[in-house]
């Protein structure tokens, strides 16, 4: 798997780091938390992930100030979470996330790529037995933490799994992060419990996690890839999740 993994996370790196459409759905998924559950932080979770996602990619204070303020605009568009179910080629399943205001134009963007890239949108929840839906915390290993004991205080609130790895720098450092895996119905005690043992999450997400995920070979992983770079260009497309390892 070694260099069709790090073919796939260069590729990966490559697509986040093209901030002239990260940051616009980035803003998107503020506006829309602000104008679900108010323009505070502090009284809003689903906002201050957002905000806190946001700023782990970077983005700007004044742009996120920006993407708040507009949830108070009276012409604000209504904007609804969507998500469709996709096979592509070589066995590769995906559950695409979409915020948009027009899903009629969303849907014909969407299969417009998908069958030129061959690729088929399925049934809704087709792929709901391949996939489960996970919240997810990361934030950086310290020195003094004991990643037993906080696997143990913390399956109270919802964990699953909990794991180290490595994140790669810009600078060519790396650095230990911690990973922590709940239901996603156990987002929020998980949040509440790390934000009161003062543990800094860089970011908090929800995630479609494939069930039995496949290894495939370079060039299909190129090809795969093509695809994602397609979706992913998309406006209203936000997340492309796989069945891919």
């Amino acid at each position: 798997m070694g260099r069709a993994f790090e073919y796939r996370k260069a590729a990966k790196m490559k697509r986040w780091g093209t901030m002239s459409r990260v940051f616009p759905k980035l803003g998107k998924i503020i506006t829309m938390a602000a104008k679900d559950g108010g323009q505070d932080p502090d009284m809003n979770p689903k906002l201050r992930t957002a905000i806190l996602n946001a700023k782990a990619q970077n983005m700007p204070k004044d742009n996120i100030d920006a993407a708040i303020k507009r949830a108070a605009a009276k012409d604000l568009a209504d904007i609804k979470e969507i998500t469709y179910d996709v096979k592509a080629s070589h066995g590769v399943q995906m559950i695409i996330e979409c915020a948009t205001d027009n899903n009629t134009r969303t849907v014909a963007n969407v299969k417009a790529i998908l069958n030129r890239n061959n690729g088929e949108m399925l049934t809704s929840g087709s792929l709901n037995f391949m996939f489960t839906k996970k919240c997810i915390f990361v934030f950086n290993k310290t020195a003094e933490m004991d990643i037993e004991e906080l696997e143990l205080e913390l399956i109270d609130f919802g964990l699953e799994e909990i794991e180290e790895d490595v994140e790669p720098q810009e600078n060519g450092d790396d650095i230990a992060i911690i990973r922590v895996y709940g239901d996603y119905t156990s987002f929020g005690e998980l949040s509440k419990a790390l934000e009161e043992k003062k543990i800094e999450v860089k970011k908090a997400t929800l995630e479609y996690i494939a069930n039995t995920p496949i290894e495939l070979d370079e060039a299909h992983m190129e090809e795969i890839d093509i695809l994602i770079d397609k979706l992913e260009d998309d406006d209203d497309v936000q997340m492309v999740y796989t069945n891919i390892a």
